[in-house]
């Protein structure tokens, strides 16, 4: 029996207040009605004119600080400027207003004490309202007084206005939350932002044949194979089994690449000179953005290349031109999807020729309210801390919200929209620790801590229904799963034609190509790998970045790993799977002993008429199906389902599986704890082992029936079937179906205990274990 689990890990339903309570003629809950609305007040400070100098030189290195009760904020300084531009936005949260009056003040830089060049206040009671689609509010000038209200030199030029989250100036404003961010590229770091995966092909080089090759040494058979290479990607041919200057391969080699085409392909044909000695033939470099570019099955043309060789005179790299050629085959792919994150959990599936997609289906909308109860992640002055934003993906753009400076249960109140093009995906929001702000650039290479993530998938929503729940956030650690606190989301997918989204469940998931010309199993992990290099390195290079770790684990990069606890969680999925046939099973054979007399009688009727009339067999299972799906209805998920602790294991997982599961790879454990993980895993390897080998024992038990490999079973079993093909010829279908069934169904007293003749013979058959060494 499983223990309870040790915190509340479940989902909740919640009643949020979604687009400010849907309060009328409010044009903001139509646009942005699955979060709550969030009142601020903002400033928009744009330029100065006329400030007068203040230095001993009678210039002025001006700046603004806007003031709110405890919050201020101040803009960037310029060096001797009298007419400066800043166009800043400084956002105050209304909730944490207290004062009454807002205040901006110009300031000239000072090594000692900075100066007062001239303020404006404003009383919040007069600050206007704005709702947008309304056109954002025109600056004003302004003139500057001194501290007792009397006019000075110079003017600035501000707008200030109260508005919501929905506001443009929203995502470029600095929050008074981040008062303690310091320097332009941690502010740049908090702020929400919208990033698009790079568009990837699979490049498929297909290495025909070599001409004319020169190899250094003439008196031996050259053993000649092609190596490419795209960026950090290099694979091989095999070596050419026709041992000639004109060697042959016709391979395939499969590529990831990324627009924009950055890394040109580079060929080289090299020679096995001796075991660990390889001489370069030849070499070329072809730029990946004039290649073909296939959207079905039909193969391109093909081409000859000319190879470069490259001799070392005097030190110096001297490039040579000769005639050897190389035949091949090159084009990009856009045919397949391809696939750079766990099948799965895949949220798009379109090919990646734009000419191939689909319309959209609909539209899925994601409300990110708050998250309760997070975890201290980081120590600043002493203290607990936690600086939390999200990251959702689906399709190409991947989102990511400000990050709540230095709170526990962060509000964000953030609405974004994607397209959907299949119903079958899955879209992730992740939870991470903001690690790069007071100066973390410097503090050797800091990681964003994981918080958790949720996974949705669409095909479980209901459609046009706001499903608002509190959804754990679940993070396994080295010494055991854990609750990092709860995330409140807003989901709702609407979908424009019902007739559509049906039509979909008749279509195969992946694109054709990925069935008339499959790639391996092999192949598709290498290419999945590879896809998710290039998309967590382009990602990291924007600005600012979507960092390496928060990529890697929204894709599940590390989820083909080895883990007993995952081995463990499988077994007892299949096992759960099998328990519906086993239970089945079970009430036959009770069926069979006439433990319920009643029910038995009334089956041995029913199988009766279903014989007799054997039309009515069809009917009456798929009549029953009907029956079972309808009285399951009232037992329906009312929720999306969630991350499962217990079926995952994550809960009763010995601490030793999970160090094991959290080692690197290769492993950095002592040699003692790595023999015993190693006989461990040969032990379950070798269960694996024996029922593989039991199905492929039974396998070769019936190819053996015809296979004469046993003279007199083959012998009999030919008669058999000769005596039943007879007397199933004569004797009406019918009739046999009935002494088969009542066979089968006959009461305990004319049962026997031991195994029935067929089975018994089946046993003796031969396999082919006797053959194995």
């Amino acid at each position: 029996m499983q223990r309870p689990p040790p915190e509340d890990f479940s989902l909740k339903e919640t009643r949020p207040h979604l687009g400010g309570g849907k309060v009328t003629g409010d044009k903001l809950t139509s646009t942005y009605d699955l979060v709550e609305q969030m009142q601020y007040l903002y400033v928009r400070v744009v330029k100065a004119k006329e400030l007068p100098g203040k230095d001993l030189t009678g210039s002025c290195d001006p700046y603004v600080e806007v003031k709110l009760g405890n919050y201020k904020g101040t803009t960037r300084h310029f060096e001797k400027k009298s007419n400066p531009e800043w166009n800043q936005v400084f956002a105050f949260s209304k909730d944490r207003i207290q004062a009454s009056f807002l205040e901006a003040t110009v300031k000239d830089k000072d090594v000692v004490k900075d100066d007062l060049i001239g303020r404006v206040v404003f009383d919040l009671n007069e600050v206007p309202k704005r709702v947008p689609p309304d056109s954002p509010l025109a600056p004003q000038w302004y003139r500057l007084e001194d501290r007792k209200g009397d006019k000075v030199k110079g003017e600035l030029m501000l707008a200030v206005w109260f508005g919501t989250q929905a506001d443009e100036a929203f995502p470029e404003a600095w929050h008074s939350d981040a008062a303690t961010v310091s320097g332009t590229d941690a502010l740049a770091n908090i702020r929400s932002k919208v990033y698009l995966s790079p568009k990837l092909w699979y490049l498929r080089v297909n290495v025909i044949e070599a001409q004319d090759l020169i190899p250094s040494d003439k008196g031996r058979y050259p053993e000649v194979y092609v190596k490419a290479i795209v960026g950090n990607q290099a694979l091989r041919t095999r070596v050419s089994q026709s041992r000639t200057i004109n060697p042959m391969w016709n391979e395939d080699l499969m590529f990831v690449a990324a627009e924009p085409f950055e890394e040109p392909l580079i060929l080289s044909v090299e020679d096995r000179v001796a075991p660990n000695k390889d001489e370069v033939l030849g070499r070329c470099a072809i730029p990946l953005q004039y290649l073909d570019r296939r959207f079905d099955h039909k193969p391109v043309n093909s081409r000859w290349y000319n190879l470069e060789k490259h001799a070392m005179v005097d030190g110096e790299k001297k490039e040579t031109k000769f005639a050897s050629r190389i035949h091949m085959r090159i084009c990009l792919e856009g045919g397949y999807h391809v696939l750079d994150e766990s099948t799965h959990y895949s949220s798009d599936l379109r090919p990646t020729a734009k000419q191939l997609w689909k319309p959209n289906i609909g539209v899925l909308e994601l409300g990110i309210l708050n998250a309760t109860g997070l975890m201290p992640m980081k120590t600043k002055d002493g203290r607990g801390t936690t600086d939390a934003y999200c990251v959702a993906k689906y399709g190409q753009k991947w989102i990511r919200t400000r990050s709540i400076i230095d709170s526990f249960t962060p509000r964000w109140n953030e609405q974004y929209t994607w397209e959907v093009f299949d119903p079958c995906t899955v879209v992730t929001v992740g939870v991470f620790d903001n690690c790069h702000l007071h100066g973390g650039e410097k503090n050797g290479g800091a990681k964003d801590s994981r918080i958790g993530k949720v996974r949705i998938r669409l095909s479980t929503l209901e459609t046009d229904r706001v499903y608002t729940h509190s959804y754990p956030l679940l993070v396994l650690h080295p010494n055991g799963v854990k609750k990092m606190g709860e995330i409140h989301l807003a989901v709702r997918f609407t979908c424009s034609s019902l007739l559509n989204m049906m039509y979909m469940y008749s279509l195969p998931l992946l694109p054709k190509m990925h069935y008339i010309h499959p790639l391996t199993v092999s192949q598709l992990d290498n290419l999945r790998h590879q896809a998710t290099q290039i998309v967590s390195m382009r990602l990291t290079r924007a600005e600012p970045p979507l960092r390496k770790e928060v990529v890697e684990y929204m894709l599940d990069v590390g989820s083909h790993m080895w883990s007993m606890r995952r081995s463990k969680a499988n077994f007892f999925r299949i096992m759960g799977v099998l328990s519906g046939l086993i239970a089945v099973g079970k009430w036959f054979e009770q069926i069979c002993n006439w433990k319920n007399p009643i029910t038995t009688v009334l089956i041995h009727l029913l199988f009766i008429i279903l014989v007799l009339y054997p039309e009515l067999i069809l009917p009456t299972i798929f009549l029953y199906l009907f029956l079972i799906g309808v009285w399951y209805y009232r037992w329906r998920p009312r929720h999306p389902p969630h991350m499962d602790t217990r079926l995952s294991h994550a809960d009763s997982a010995h601490p030793d599986e999970l160090d094991e599961e959290f080692d690197t790879f290769p492993t950095s454990r002592p040699s003692d704890i790595v023999r015993m993980r190693y006989d461990r895993l040969r032990s379950i390897a070798g269960r694996i082992q024996t029922v593989v080998g039991d199905l492929a024992t039974q396998g070769e038990r019936l190819q053996s029936l015809l296979s004469w490999r046993d003279p007199r079973a083959t012998a009999l079993f030919v008669l058999f079937c000769l005596i039943a093909a007879v007397i199933l010829y004569v004797t009406p279908f019918q009739v046999i179906a009935l002494c088969i069934g009542i066979y089968v169904l006959r009461h305990p007293r004319f049962r026997y205990k031991l195994p029935s003749v067929p089975l018994n013979f089946f046993r003796r058959l031969p396999a082919r274990t006797d053959c194995m060494l």
